[in-house]
C-alpha cells in the first residue's frame, strides 16, 4: 500500500531539527486546517526561496546574492574576521547585533573519523583571505567541542605561522548561572579563564 501525501508530508517534516513525528504530525495537520492563509502561501514563498537563495562566495553566509549583504556592508570593521562553524552560527551573531566585522563560514568541523579536512572546510580559503586582507585579528568562534577545539586550534596555528593576530571567545559561566547546575567542563573552563577584578 502507498503511503498518502499526507503521511509523506509528516516524515518530511519529521527531518527537520527540533520537530519529531508527534511535532510534524501537529505541524502538518495545522497546515491543512488553514491550507488557503498559511500552506499555500508557504509552498509559494519555499519555492521562491529555494531558487534565489546563494552561498556567499565571500564568506559563506546565504543570501539573495553573493556578496552577501554583511560582507557588502561598506561600515562594517574590515580589520575583524570571526570564524564561524555553521550559518547559523553567523546569524546568532547577527540577531545580537554586538559584532560589527566580517565574518568566515567554515560549514563545519575538522573530524578525522568523519574524514573531513581542512580543504573540506574551505581553510585554504580562509588563510588566502587572511592574507589579501588589513586583517588585524581573526576572531575563532567555534564551539567548544572536541572537533570545534581541534578545528580552533589548527586554525590558530595556521594564522600564527602567518602572523595575524587571533583570538578565541570565552568559555564559561553563563549570565545568571548557577554553579550548582553547571557541568565540570563549563567550570574548568570558567576557572582557567579566570580574570582579575
Amino acid at each position: 500500500m502507498a503511503q498518502s501525501d499526507i503521511e509523506n508530508l509528516i516524515k518530511m517534516f519529521a527531518k527537520l531539527p527540533g520537530l519529531g513525528p508527534r511535532s510534524a504530525r501537529r505541524a502538518v495537520l495545522h497546515l491543512l486546517k488553514h491550507r488557503e492563509s498559511i500552506m499555500q502561501p508557504l509552498t509559494s514563498l519555499m519555492t521562491q526561496t529555494a531558487a534565489s537563495v546563494v552561498t556567499c562566495a565571500d564568506c559563506g553566509n546565504l543570501d539573495t546574492e553573493s556578496p552577501c549583504h554583511i560582507c557588502a556592508d561598506e561600515t562594517r570593521d574590515r580589520s575583524l574576521l570571526c570564524v564561524v562553524e555553521e550559518v547559523a552560527d553567523l546569524w546568532a551573531f547577527e540577531r545580537g547585533g554586538i559584532y560589527k566585522g566580517i565574518y568566515h563560514v567554515l560549514g563545519g568541523t575538522l573530524s578525522a573519523l568523519d574524514g573531513v579536512g581542512p580543504e573540506d572546510l574551505g581553510i585554504p580559503r580562509l588563510m588566502q583571505r587572511a592574507a589579501g586582507t588589513g586583517l588585524k585579528e581573526v576572531i575563532i568562534a567555534t564551539n567548544a567541542t572536541v572537533d570545534g577545539q581541534t578545528t580552533a586550534h589548527y586554525i590558530s596555528q595556521r594564522l600564527k605561522d602567518a602572523g595575524i593576530q587571533t583570538t578565541r571567545l570565552a568559555h564559561g559561566l553563563p549570565i545568571g548561572g548557577e554553579l550548582d547546575y553547571m557541568d565540570e567542563g563549563t567550570l574548568s573552563a570558567a576557572l582557567s579563564a579566570r580574570q582579575s577584578v
